[in-house]
């Protein structure tokens, strides 16, 4: 039985030390910069979007609560306390990912093909903004990276991924997942 906790503690100790040392190239390669980032929105409650969704009009939508304000800062202190060096914002059109990325990054632009296709409603656009999104990548080309705040269908279809709400996943221009940091909310 002892035996059986001593290698219980030794598997512990390095399982961590390996989650450490992953953290810790995330964040180098990070810094080098010319990555995707891609972000969750932060957390807001509830699943999908109301039926009388206008993306014009954010109290028709599934919008942040306070606990999403503060994992956006929370966001917003990560890029900052390890000067991660960003290019460009974009963010899908939906308020929750507009929040998201003005808490956290102030300045941003919006892209259709960053846009949720969660609804059976938009789910004729998913092809195509597919299509526009890795044109777009293609495209892209800097010495910093790309963050793109977006929602979890647009994240899993690309990245084949389930993200957490506000959760960072770091991939090349290949979509290849070099890693996630998941910020609390």
């Amino acid at each position: 039985m002892k035996l059986l906790k001593i290698i219980l503690i030794i598997f512990i100790t390095l399982t961590n030390g390996l989650k450490a040392d992953s953290k810790n190239e995330i964040l180098d390669n990070l810094q080098k910069g010319g990555y995707l980032i891609f972000i969750r929105h932060a957390y807001a409650p509830g699943g999908g979007d109301p039926d009388n969704f206008d993306i014009n009009n954010c109290s028709t939508q599934r919008n942040l609560n306070d606990q999403g304000r503060e994992q956006s800062k929370k966001i917003k202190n990560f890029f900052t306390e390890n000067k991660i060096p960003v290019d460009s914002v974009i963010s899908s059109e939906w308020c929750r990912c507009k929040e998201t990325a003005l808490i956290a990054f102030n300045k941003f632009e919006t892209k259709k093909f960053l846009n949720s296709f969660y609804s059976s409603k938009f789910l004729k656009n998913k092809k195509t903004q597919m299509k526009n999104l890795k044109k777009y990548i293609k495209g892209w080309n800097s010495g910093k990276n790309l963050v793109l705040v977006t929602h979890y269908v647009v994240i899993s279809e690309t990245l084949n991924y389930t993200p957490s709400s506000g959760e960072i996943i770091v991939a090349d221009k290949n979509f290849k997942i070099l890693g996630n940091i998941e910020i609390d909310y």
